[in-house]
């Protein structure tokens, strides 16, 4: 924690006398009206004993024994008084929750936040200003007024605000933008300007303060102008908060508004992001590998664990997994640990919890001989395929265990982020969709409707390939669709072209289903020996199948394709 000093960065060296005079100040703010009260009370009591004093004895005894039906009745009362207006005047007893969060309650140290680390990076500039604001101002510079956290769920944007925080020892103040809407126009415009009028009360005595705003798109979305007054409560709203931070420039002390959101910044309306508002903008994304290394050892330091867990080895299995992901993925780990009365948390709890997210639970089904070794030639088919011919995933498992709608699964991930899938990654999609197919109809002659979900996605593949990315071999590039009503329509677009289209799209299937078929030709042995080994087993573990490919001399050979 920073010095008392470090605290308040409008005083400088001031004397304490003055720290301690704005911290009463501050708190006669926050408390005059209970101090008030509380004064009206003792002078009422006070002015009654001195009435009752003065009666005569019968007088004085009537008057005691009349006052508790007098206060019965005055609460009952104040309290209908109280019902009816809060009802019809205030829009219901929703209201603001007026509880602050001090910076030293949050207690969100900055080492605790992990695996986003260029965030970390330019918030600790804003730590750095809010610490050091005598600096900038001479320099001529402007306090930052507005911070704009933009990220998927889960990736720590509420955790780093609270760290901000945290390390500049400052008060946080904390809502969600969906808390200042109400059906009552006003209400939201109220509650903008209750909560910032907390916080320059506390950033008076406290020489700082924090308001975050969660999920700003709820109320920060384009303003919509119409003639009926649609949108009229979160107009309001907008427009308060647009107002209130505004009036932040007339302050001698630091209020920062931070906002998260996981919407586009492009539905957000431009009057926010002008300079001026939320013109400093942090973008947190998925932690990468060495990231996901972190955020794993430290919530597996919040559990009982096998030492010999391969850290890296999970990590490489929840690519595009955000902390809050891998953070679910541990407790769902004790949680299976526990189930089967064991007291650590091993590797095979940690891969289990990640199949049951990411899959669902096993529900198996009471199959035919028949039927189990269809499907097992079906996944075996995947199997077989993903491991040669894909150049950026791994198998990790092979099941014919059913998960939610599925018979069996062959769970895979990338080794690694990727951005762009260029076209060898999309025909090996293609292959792999294609490979249960042609391993059922090489194994039994014939294919079941098990097939339709994987023909349905290898067209899609084909069919973006040609008509969106331009990766046909007939010389047309582009996407020539057009977005009318709704619907996409094709009005600029000849027949012959859509025929030559549709010709080429057919042309990558084929294609790549001859691969396939040439494939497991060629590797049936290893066909048979995943079919057989999964009809015994009912699941193969990554550890497993890469043991079988080097039994037969294929371990870490991929084609050509695989992409470093």
């Amino acid at each position: 924690m920073t010095t008392p000093k470090d605290s308040f960065p409008t005083l400088g060296k001031k004397q304490p006398t003055i720290l301690k005079q704005r911290k009463f100040k501050m708190w006669m703010m926050q408390h005059w009206l209970k101090v008030a009260i509380i004064g009206v009370i003792v002078i009422l009591i006070g002015l009654s004993i001195w009435g009752l004093m003065s009666l005569e004895s019968f007088y004085r005894n009537l008057t005691i024994a009349q006052m508790p039906i007098s206060l019965l009745m005055a609460g009952i009362h104040a309290s209908i008084f109280v019902f009816m207006y809060l009802t019809f005047l205030r829009g219901g007893f929703a209201k603001m929750d007026k509880k602050n969060i001090k910076g030293a309650r949050v207690d969100v140290r900055w080492d605790d936040v992990i695996g986003i680390d260029e965030a970390k990076q330019e918030a600790w500039e804003v730590v750095q200003l809010i610490k050091d604001r005598t600096k900038v101002l001479q320099i001529g510079g402007k306090i930052i007024r507005g911070i704009l956290m933009v990220g998927p769920p889960g990736c720590g944007k509420t955790f780093l605000a609270k760290a901000i925080a945290t390390e500049a020892d400052i008060p946080f103040l904390s809502m969600a933008a969906s808390e200042f809407t109400e059906v009552f126009v006003g209400v939201g415009a109220s509650r903008v300007r209750k909560l910032f009028k907390k916080a320059r009360t506390l950033a008076y005595g406290y020489g700082a303060c924090i308001i975050f705003i969660d999920e700003l798109d709820a109320i920060g979305r384009a303003r919509q102008f119409s003639f009926f007054g649609g949108g009229g409560e979160t107009n309001s709203t907008q427009n308060q908060l647009l107002v209130e931070m505004d009036g932040l420039k007339d302050n001698d002390f630091d209020i920062i508004v931070i906002g998260a959101t996981n919407a586009a910044e492009e539905t957000l309306d431009p009057a926010l992001m002008r300079p001026g508002r939320f013109d400093r903008k942090i973008y947190i994304d998925r932690p990468d590998l060495v990231g996901r290394e972190k955020v794993f050892a430290y919530y597996l330091n919040k559990v009982k664990h096998d030492p010999a867990i391969d850290i890296g080895l999970l990590s490489r299995k929840a690519v595009y997994k955000s902390p809050a992901d891998i953070e679910n993925i541990i407790k769902e780990a004790a949680l299976i640990a526990t189930r089967r009365n064991s007291d650590t948390v091993t590797h095979k709890d940690i891969s289990e919890a990640i199949e049951r997210i990411d899959m669902g639970i096993k529900h198996p089904k009471k199959m035919t001989h028949y039927e189990r070794k269809m499907v097992a030639s079906h996944e075996s088919g995947h199997l077989i395929a993903l491991y040669i011919l894909h150049p950026t995933d791994d198998v990790f498992k092979a099941s014919i265990i059913s998960r939610r709608s599925a018979l069996g699964v062959v769970h895979h991930q990338p080794r690694e982020e990727y951005y762009t899938q260029n076209k060898d990654v999309l025909l090996a999609g293609i292959k792999v969709s294609l490979a249960g197919y042609v391993a059922e109809k090489l194994k039994f002659g014939v294919t079941s409707n098990g097939v339709s979900s994987d023909f349905r996605h290898a067209m899609a593949i084909a069919s973006a390939m040609v008509w969106n990315y331009g990766m046909g071999e007939n010389g047309f590039i582009g996407d020539q669709s057009i977005l009318l009503g709704g619907y996409h329509r094709f009005d600029r677009i000849s027949e012959d072209v859509r025929q030559k289209l549709n010709e080429e799209t057919n042309r990558i299937l084929t294609t790549c289903l001859k691969e396939v078929e040439d494939l497991l030709k060629r590797e049936e042995a290893i066909l048979d020996r995943f079919i057989n080994e999964l009809l015994k087993k009912e699941e193969l573990e990554y550890d497993e199948i890469e043991a079988i490919f080097k039994e037969y001399g294929k371990a870490g050979m991929k084609q050509s394709l695989r992409t470093e």
